[in-house]
């Protein structure tokens, strides 16, 4: 297992947390997603899900969100 993280600019609304656990925690390959304060780990199988599929994923998610990911 492999974890990857993003920050994003405000810390996500607690409705919005939920909706990018659902979403991405519930993509093949991934076994959890954490969000607190600004900061979202995702731990994955990365021979399930590879690392740069799971980011552009986690990424434009949260970007439908309202929220952006500081690079």
């Amino acid at each position: 297992m492999k974890t990857t993280y993003f920050k994003v600019s405000n810390n996500l609304c607690g409705e919005c947390s939920l909706a990018l656990r659902r979403f991405v925690g519930g993509m093949d390959g991934v076994a959890s997603v954490d969000v607190e304060n600004g900061m979202i780990a995702v731990r994955f199988d990365e021979t399930a899900i590879s690392e740069e599929t799971l980011s552009k994923i986690t990424k434009d998610s949260i970007d439908k969100l309202g929220y952006q990911v500081e690079e």
